[in-house]
């Protein structure tokens, strides 16, 4: 008798490719990935020997298979480590970077399976440079405030008596702030590597979504935006709303200060209210967001321009929307129609369901 989640997994449901070859090295099986992969049908692949199926040269230009020799090579050998190797007389995959694995499996010294695990290098070369963006951008965005501290800080100490207590309080409150900001900074960090790794938390309870807005007009005010900037308009009643409230409440600082930032005029928030749960769409009234960029809003490390040049770490609004995503709604980005940017996102009701 089976249980839920005791199905036999295929092949195909692996995300990369895999290629099985008999005792003889004629080609079995290989998945859905790793046809794809090799720019062939599986039909084209099964029955024919494997090193005519997936040729393979390192970096040197030398033959993988030939180097490696599988069947004939020591007998104490159960495999070869990951690396990354070219697919050659390919096709149209001609000269394509695999990052290949392979598994020998024996029976009594002798190779009766070959398995060869492979995806591609272009995956791996985004992830390196991503990462790569990432201690750019937190580099540069800490050695502004860091900077900050250590100058003040160490004048503090130098000359402490030279300044009156007006001037040190003003020096104390910048090192405060930019202390604040490496603070808030680490926290987008741990924001994103939880989203990329799918480990993001969410802790729910009822919320009232219309409140939450309320508040974040209520400090953008208090930092000095004037109150006549903020409309909020609500539309339909609200059913139960099960959130994180410290998720919703950065989710609506981030699209607001997006807007302050980069937008003009005034900022509006429309709540629409329905049974299914909220949408609410936020507005400004600046020059908007031009078309071809739409798509790219969310993405790590998008930066939109202001006065000719790009501030921040452009990770706001990634953030966001993995925050809205991990609610189980959807986000999308638009012009209002008074011209400028427009963010609609949806939440879900309901309450929430624990795994046991």
């Amino acid at each position: 008798m089976s249980t839920p989640g005791s199905e036999i997994v295929s092949l195909d449901d692996l995300p990369d490719g895999v290629l099985v070859a008999d005792d003889t090295g004629t080609v079995i099986t290989v998945n859905a990935p790793g046809a794809r992969l090799l720019g062939r049908a599986g039909g084209e692949v099964v029955g024919r020997h494997y090193r005519d199926v997936i040729p393979l040269i390192d970096a040197a230009g030398n033959d993988w298979w030939a180097c490696t020799d599988p069947y004939g090579g020591l007998t104490i050998r159960s495999g070869q480590p990951e690396r990354q190797l070219t697919l050659v007389k390919g096709g149209d995959h001609d000269g394509h970077d695999l990052l290949v694995t392979a598994r020998y499996v024996r029976d009594a010294g002798r190779v009766v399976r070959l398995v060869i695990a492979f995806r591609d290098a272009a995956a791996r070369e985004r992830v390196d440079r991503s990462r790569a963006d990432l201690i750019s951008t937190v580099a540069h965005e800490l050695r502004s405030p860091l900077t900050s501290v250590k100058g003040f800080t160490a004048t503090l100490l130098a000359k402490w008596d030279r300044f009156g207590d007006e001037q040190k309080k003003v020096m104390l409150q910048t090192v405060n702030a930019d202390a604040d900001r490496v603070t808030r900074l680490l926290a987008d960090l741990l924001d994103v590597s939880r989203i990329d790794a799918g480990r993001l938390e969410l802790r729910r309870q009822v919320v009232d979504v219309v409140a939450a807005i309320r508040r974040t007009f209520a400090g953008r005010v208090v930092s000095g935006e004037p109150e006549s900037r903020f409309v909020l308009v609500e539309d339909g009643e609200l059913p139960e709303m099960w959130l994180d409230p410290d998720k919703l409440d950065q989710v609506l600082s981030n699209l607001i200060e997006n807007a302050l930032k980069y937008g003009a005029g005034t900022i509006t928030v429309v709540v629409h209210g329905s049974p299914a749960g909220a949408e609410v769409v936020v507005s400004d009234e600046g020059e908007g967001i031009p078309d071809e960029l739409l798509t790219r809003v969310f993405g790590k490390f998008w930066k939109q321009a202001d006065g000719g040049r790009r501030k921040g770490t452009g990770l706001g609004l990634f953030i966001t929307k993995g925050l809205i995503e991990a609610h189980g709604g959807h986000i999308a980005a638009g012009h209002s129609a008074g011209g400028g940017a427009e963010f609609r996102f949806t939440l879900p009701a309901g309450v929430p369901t624990y795994e046991t």
